[in-house]
């Protein structure tokens, strides 16, 4: 595992950071934007993904399983704190962004959704010995 598998995640982090940060005023209005909770999707798919493009270089970490799993849940937890941190930065900044507790809510639930995803995931790529995937000798 090299920091350069890292990088897509970081990337989505510091786009997810300017997208949470940019005044509410900045965002195009169109009638798309119009779906009741879109901003609520938006923050479950910004989070799921945040969640999967971190925990995604594990799985190639040579460990137990039940270690890389750990690794999982820290970085679900991790990503789970930026959410509401990100809140409250955006509470204080007067940028026309708000504090919105169902915001981290549907932070959190994109970050736990990813958990669970990418944990099933790595369980069925992960043989009894070991061997991921199939045909292999």
């Amino acid at each position: 595992m090299s920091l350069k598998s890292f990088l897509p995640g970081a990337a989505w982090f510091i786009i997810s950071f300017f997208l949470l940060a940019l005044p509410g005023d900045d965002f195009p209005h169109s009638s798309f934007f119009d779906i009741p909770f879109f901003d609520k999707y938006v923050h479950f798919t910004m989070f799921f993904l945040l969640t999967a493009l971190f925990s995604f270089p594990f799985f190639y970490y040579n460990a137990a399983g039940n270690v890389i799993r750990g690794w999982f849940a820290r970085v679900a937890a991790l990503v789970i704190l930026y959410g509401i941190a990100m809140e409250f930065v955006q509470r204080m900044l007067s940028n026309g962004r708000s504090f919105d507790v169902f915001d981290m809510v549907f932070d959190s639930i994109g970050s736990i959704a990813a958990f669970i995803a990418i944990t099933v995931y790595y369980k069925n790529k992960i043989g009894p010995n070991r061997n991921r995937g199939r045909n292999q000798n």
